[in-house]
């Protein structure tokens, strides 16, 4: 049986923290017969709403493969975990290889040359294009100005 388990640690807790305390809970996973399939740190991350007055936190993916017993040890541990504020686990129908959403997410996107080339081109000729249109709207309110001006001396006469 696959079962995924994210916890949120205290955002006080450093990375460094974080893991060591994470090693520390595979280790009791281990131990009672289980197995680590997945393991995804998904690092400091706002919460959906406050918890212990907090608006971020540290989040953590697990996935493990073993009997109940082996999650029950996991549950078990992280229960006896200060720093853990909260936590879901859930069955698996299925163990997929690729990374979650969250840790594709975080990878940055890199442009190929060209397309920068490109947008670099599109990017002057909106500049100019901005320019242009600048000029006239400034010309456009100077002409109505003087028409203004122009009307207001023709009633006076």
């Amino acid at each position: 049986m696959y079962y995924e388990t994210i916890f949120i640690v205290n955002p006080d807790i450093s990375q460094e923290n974080t893991e060591a305390m994470t090693d520390e809970l595979i280790g009791k996973v281990e131990k009672a017969g289980g197995r680590i399939v997945k393991r995804e740190n998904w690092g400091s991350r706002p919460l959906a709403y406050s918890i212990a007055n907090r608006k971020r936190g540290n989040y953590v993916l697990l996935v493990t493969d073993g009997e109940p017993e082996a999650l029950k040890a996991l549950e078990h541990a992280i229960s006896l975990e200060e720093r853990i504020i909260r936590t879901l686990t859930t069955k698996l129908t299925e163990l997929s290889d690729e990374p979650s959403p969250l840790a594709r997410r975080k990878k940055p996107v890199e442009a190929a040359p060209e397309e920068d080339a490109g947008t670099e081109a599109a990017a002057d000729a909106t500049a100019e294009s901005a320019e242009a249109a600048s000029e006239t709207v400034t010309e456009a309110v100077a002409e109505s100005d003087e028409a203004a001006k122009s009307d207001g001396a023709e009633a006076a006469a």
